[in-house]
């Protein structure tokens, strides 16, 4: 997505676009390593001197209260973020630490038993070890 199309995209969701919340989301669309504040901050600081961690922390907290990006928690010591908003799973390999996206139908999902449930997340998680960790080893 280009700048511009950032601007507009911020717009029609509520989001002010000042310059560091067009660059934290441009980089979280362009990583697929479902970056942590710490991860976004070390590799926007050197582009924005005056970013502080406590910057991206709120910038994405925005993000998610507006809907265009979520916060993924695979594990207690560790809050990743994605924004890639379709419905997707999420596989966390136990050697490398690296997660990767899946595809879910969620159509062929049994969810008889939550019909009187009002769902406002849904989030899939599995952990084990990729395929190239599992090669390598």
């Amino acid at each position: 997505m280009q700048s511009a199309s950032v601007i507009d995209f911020f717009k029609a969701h509520g989001i002010k676009p000042s310059f560091q919340r067009i660059k934290i989301y441009e980089y979280l669309l362009s990583s697929k390593e479902h970056p942590t504040v710490d991860v976004i901050y070390s590799a926007l600081n050197s582009e924005i001197p005056t970013l502080s961690k406590t910057t991206v922390y709120n910038t994405l907290k925005v993000f998610i209260e507006k809907g265009i990006a979520m916060a993924i928690t695979i594990d207690e010591n560790e809050v990743r973020y994605d924004a890639e908003m379709r419905v997707h799973g999420h596989f966390k390999c136990e050697m490398c630490q690296k997660i990767y996206d899946f595809d879910v139908d969620i159509d062929h999902i049994s969810g008889e038993a939550l019909n009187d449930f009002d769902i406002y997340d849904q989030q899939m998680f599995f952990y084990g070890v990729c395929k190239k960790c599992k090669k390598n080893a």
